[in-house]
């Protein structure tokens, strides 16, 4: 069930006012995971019993881990952190690592090949596997006691509104929220539906037509000029963007009409003037995820100079291999972890101007070239393409997009950005809400793509 479908809609509407009219927060609960459960099933109904096992696996490992001591308590965790990632190993990489170890074989000389699986990664299992072990972690540290409710414990690890792209929370944040009652807020409903109205126009309007752009580019990369081969690659840093924070959006409203607050996953990435300052703000969930268990736990940067610069190249590189089971992820992750130690961002506030507005330039272009390599099928598909943007030589100009079209995409760009810097806040007034909904709905409507195109982050 997609968020730009009519369906999900329907749903939305059905589940919230439902919600509203139980009166104990133990219906409240089985009803968001009743709600759930038929959300997930809607995709690929048979993967939600994966989901289902690592649950139940997760929640009797907490309960052990907080009894137990020394070393069996650290058993526990192991055990359950293996489970999970060995779930995430097995769907997301075994023929990814089959097809390299097939490659090694035939480059030896060897006939021997290893058998690939029919298997389809399941969708979401990224985000609810990294979600379910940071509780089973912050269990084993002290931070979180084990949750006693089966029900409250499955609704975390399952609530709709992330379950399928983040954010990816942790307990401390969402635990107590979803066991709390509390009553109907106008206040919150008014600014979940802002929320979720900015995230509908994110998506349908700029990024399902900047996709359009942004196909045709890196289909016939090779027939483009080097103009029309940057553009394309422009339109889809903005496109990933309106595509990836318009989900959290509409995911973050929809919890915030039924009080729940999630935390933020983007904070206005592409006005950062350094590569630290962008990954302190794009998908935030991922980047503090990877610091608080991967990078601190290595030695974080209470080592010495060249430790801490290989901590954070491992985290990018292992950033880069979770968004997917190819090598084209873990180049773009290596690059930005080398860009990372080698530019680790300036300690003090860049005060000219001019200078910050550079820097913000070329940041922004040197993310451009990156994105390329997320988004190309292979690894010699997005170097083909960066040597069409410097070969500086004849070919076509259109990119699936007319200039009225384009002129238009990149006027939403503009619109997109001047937003967002002079109006973060998705809080509108009691007296302006009415209009404010109307004018979303009619620019939704009146401009919207709707070929109800799947959110990029859902084939993580």
């Amino acid at each position: 069930m997609l968020f730009n479908s009519l369906q999900f809609l329907v749903f939305f509407m059905v589940v919230t006012l439902w919600f509203f009219r139980l009166r104990t927060q133990r219906g409240r609960v089985w009803l968001l995971l009743l709600a759930s459960c038929y959300f997930y099933l809607s995709f690929v109904p048979i993967y939600i019993a994966i989901l289902g096992v690592t649950i139940v696996v997760d929640y009797f490992a907490g309960w052990q881990i907080e009894k137990s001591q020394g070393r069996a308590r650290k058993a526990w965790l192991v055990m359950s952190l293996v489970f999970n990632i060995g779930f995430l190993a097995f769907f997301k990489y075994f023929n990814f690592f089959t097809d390299n170890i097939n490659l090694l074989l035939a480059a030896t000389g060897s006939e021997s090949q290893l058998a690939f699986l029919k298997i389809a990664l399941p969708i979401g299992l990224s985000f609810h596997t990294f979600q379910a072990m940071s509780y089973t972690i912050e269990v084993y540290r002290g931070r979180h006691p084990a949750e006693r409710s089966f029900p409250v414990y499955a609704l975390y690890v399952m609530f709709y509104p992330q379950l399928v792209a983040g954010p990816i929370e942790r307990p401390q944040n969402v635990l107590p929220q979803l066991k709390e009652y509390r009553e109907y807020d106008y206040s919150n409903v008014r600014e979940g539906i802002a929320r979720m109205l900015w995230g509908f126009f994110k998506k349908v309007v700029i990024a399902d037509r900047l996709a359009i752009g942004v196909d045709y580019a890196f289909g016939h990369s090779s027939e483009l000029s080097s103009a029309a081969l940057f553009t394309g690659a422009v339109l889809y840093s903005f496109q990933i963007y309106c595509d990836f924070s318009g989900y959290s959006d509409i995911g973050i409203g929809a919890a915030r009409v039924m009080n729940i607050k999630l935390m933020e996953n983007f904070n206005q990435p592409y006005i950062s003037k350094s590569i630290t300052e962008f990954w302190s703000r794009w998908h935030i969930s991922l980047s503090t995820w990877f610091r608080d268990y991967v990078y601190i736990p290595l030695g974080g940067n209470q080592v010495g100079e060249v430790k801490r610069k290989r901590n954070v190249f491992v985290v990018f590189l292992l950033s880069g291999l979770w968004h997917g089971a190819n090598w084209t992820f873990v180049i773009w992750g290596g690059l930005h972890g080398l860009l990372t130690t080698i530019l680790p961002g300036s300690k003090s506030p860049i005060k000219s101007r001019i200078k910050s507005w550079c820097s913000g330039i070329a940041l922004f272009v040197v993310v451009t070239f990156f994105w390329i390599f997320f988004r190309a099928e292979n690894v010699g598909h997005a170097v083909a393409y960066i040597a069409g943007i410097f070969r500086f030589g004849s070919g076509g100009e259109h990119i699936g997009l007319n200039n009225l079209e384009l002129g238009f995409s990149l006027l939403l760009i503009a619109a997109l950005m001047l937003r967002e810097y002079f109006y973060p806040s998705h809080v509108i007034r009691r007296g302006r809400f009415g209009w404010y909904v109307a004018l979303m709905v009619a620019l939704c409507y009146w401009f919207g793509v709707f070929n109800e195109n799947q959110f990029i982050y859902f084939q993580f």
